[in-house]
């Protein structure tokens, strides 16, 4: 079937033994949800919900096929005979929506570590990772054997747990992308050298699986089809590859990445910075050569998106990863016309590629219930209360959205004519501006749920006290704190001050990063464009350090390259002077050695912590009245905090 408004993404498709009601794909990616080596029942709600979305097809994330491979502390230990009860509870729950779902199966090889196992990384040749930097263990002929019968073994205990089928993992991580790879095989015997030996260890893993699994369960094999360095997966051998491997006559469908997990990793999972659909010309090249079904991927956040890229003839299959994290029901929102309700993914990558990174289970900035679906949500403790919500920031905007959904009568005042707080400032920056979309949803939700928003409203203490709501939520923000060391110039500004039109830097300005993220980077980019000689100094190690977390680090480097903006380190401003010509001059301690250095400049810019905006929290303090504070006006910190706190708030009343 299709829909008026899609052409491709509703039809079905036939894959190997599987008929699929769409192209929508939840693909494999890491969730940090197991416990013990072992799947949990929040890995099953959380599949389950995409699968009672809509989406047409689940791949999980990866099982590891041997003691030998534990990359990170969560990983799935596929070898283990103990996994099949979590994995039929994990496929119970995918099938009782009726939607196939496939277990992807995986070596990492060299691009692990040794931490957890205590055993040598294998890998084809002994070539450390640039991130790991271990030396692998070069596998013999007898270890091979050893590898491939573990791939089986795992196959096996998938088809025991009632999966649909298997993907091979062979990109990003993988000890078979490794061997496909020159700058990583660098072998002498006939799985090294030509592209048919390389290939040739990925055709035994084929199959062994497909032997283990019969004729009944899908096979599908995701490759790497373009590393981005070199000695890396090219893509005229990655079609290559996918040649052989239809060839083999094993293998039902084709999956797509780019990028590799530890030398390019921002490009796997990229950012807002990049457009959608970046990585569709991999697909196409690989379509182009082969019958099988090929699945693309590249940040599809829009349905209308992914259809654009089937009718191009990019692809058969779409892989929706981070859309459908952020909004479970993108695919059935989609097909009901709803589009205009799907909570969109930002790409902003700080809940679900920075908690990974930092070990945590994956979250999400815009949905606070991703990972958390088998937890099921109280009753509310008083039903129809009278809730009102002071700030139309993300805090008040999901507090508000949210009480309303559970029964509440809500009024939202907002001081601005306009919602969204400091996201609509952060948005300002290009290659920013998909972060407004956070603020673009909460007020639809608001205003599907009927919440009485009034912008352009200052809620005093009296009045609010005079409204006898039950209870008030306060989401009042945070203002700029004028560091001690910034003088009494009023060339000294805030962030804010820039992005939101109060100051206006001209000639030589001096951005201090004492927040290591966004903020100063952004305005960086903000005042260079505008004209500006910008020098961005820090405290830290390197500028804006936690945008390595979200994989924005790279792109912001080479922008800043391209800007020509100067990045200093590992320095503390300790004070600001007039100067001459009405300059000013600014002295840096350099911490590791103490030395003071005067950089003269027109401007300086402060990317520095805020204070709470809880003057309105003290007013109400004897008011006899329900007060409850979020986000920012509680203690300033990062959107994600203001979602969760503005929801779990709410979800108490």
């Amino acid at each position: 079937m299709s829909t008026s408004a899609y052409l491709h993404l509703f039809t079905r498709l036939r894959v190997g033994p599987l008929t699929l009601r769409n192209r929508v794909v939840f693909s494999a990616h890491l969730t940090g949800y197991a416990v013990d080596g072992l799947p949990t029942a929040q890995h099953a709600a959380y599949y389950a919900a995409r699968a009672k979305g809509g989406a047409g097809l689940i791949i999980s994330e990866e099982h590891a096929t041997h003691p030998g491979d534990w990359p990170y502390e969560k990983v799935i230990a596929g070898y283990r005979p103990e996994v099949v009860p979590g994995y039929r509870r994990i496929t119970d729950a995918v099938h009782h929506h009726g939607v196939p779902i496939l277990a992807q199966i995986n070596h990492n090889g060299g691009q692990g570590s040794s931490m957890y196992s205590r055993r040598p990384l294998w890998a084809p040749s002994a070539v450390p990772d640039p991130l790991f930097r271990e030396v692998p263990k070069a596998v013999d002929q007898r270890e091979i054997r050893t590898l491939v019968d573990g791939y089986a073994r795992v196959a096996e205990h998938c088809v025991l747990g009632g999966f649909d089928g298997i993907e091979l993992q062979c990109s990003h991580s993988s000890l078979v992308r490794s061997f496909l790879a020159p700058a990583t095989n660098q072998r002498t015997d006939h799985y090294g050298g030509s592209l048919e030996n390389r290939a040739r260890f990925l055709l035994e893993v084929v199959e062994a699986v497909r032997a283990a699994i019969g004729p009944d369960r899908a096979l599908g094999v995701r490759l790497a089809g373009e590393d981005l360095f070199d000695g890396g997966v090219r893509l005229d051998e990655a079609v290559e590859v996918a040649a052989l491997v239809e060839a083999d006559g094993r293998v039902d469908y084709i999956n797509t990445s780019i990028g590799m997990a530890t030398e390019t990793l921002h490009m796997i999972e990229a950012s807002m910075a990049v457009p959608p659909g970046y990585a569709l010309f991999v697909p196409n090249a690989i379509r182009q050569r082969v019958g099988l079904p090929v699945v693309g991927v590249g940040r599809f956040s829009d349905p209308h998106q992914a259809d654009q890229a089937l009718d191009e003839g990019h692809c058969d299959l779409i892989g929706v990863v981070r859309g459908q994290i952020a909004d479970p029901d993108f695919a059935a929102k989609a097909l009901a016309g709803e589009e205009e309700n799907i909570r969109t993914c930002l790409a902003c990558n700080q809940e679900c590629i920075g908690r990974m990174g930092l070990g945590r289970w994956l979250g999400c900035v815009v949905n606070p219930r991703a990972g958390r679906e088998s937890l099921l949500l109280p009753a509310p403790t008083v039903p129809g209360r009278r809730v009102f919500v002071v700030g139309g920031g993300p805090a008040g905007l999901k507090a508000a959205a949210t009480a309303a959904q559970r029964g509440h009568d809500v009024t939202l005042f907002e001081r601005a004519t306009v919602l969204g707080g400091q996201v609509r400032t952060a948005a300002v920056v290009p290659g920013r501006r998909e972060f407004l979309d956070l603020v673009v949803d909460l007020e639809s939700e608001c205003a599907r749920r009927g919440v009485d928003v009034r912008s352009g409203t200052d809620a005093t203490a009296g009045a609010l006290v005079q409204g006898r709501p039950d209870v008030v939520v306060l989401a009042t923000g945070a203002r700029p704190r004028r560091p001690r060391w910034a003088g009494a110039s009023d060339r000294v500004v805030d962030v804010r001050d820039v992005l939101e039109g109060r100051a206006r830097p001209a000639g030589t300005v001096l951005v201090v990063d004492e927040l290591g993220f966004h903020q100063g980077t952004s305005v960086a980019e903000f005042v260079a464009d505008a004209g500006c000689a910008v020098t961005i100094c820090t405290p830290g190690m390197i500028v804006g350090q936690d945008l390595g977390i979200t994989l924005d680090l790279e792109g912001w480097n080479r922008r800043a390259h391209g800007k020509g903006i100067t990045q200093v380190t590992d320095v503390v401003p300790t004070g600001c002077e007039a100067a001459d010509g009405g300059r000013l001059a600014v002295t840096l301690l350099h911490h590791p050695t103490g030395e003071l250095r005067q950089l003269t400049v027109d401007w300086v810019v402060s990317s520095a912590h805020q204070q709470p905006e809880d003057d309105l929290w003290k007013e109400l303090a004897d008011s006899g009245i329900e007060v409850h504070r979020v986000g920012d006006a509680l203690a300033p910190r990062r959107a994600h905090s203001a979602v969760i706190e503005g929801e779990r708030v709410a979800l108490a009343l």
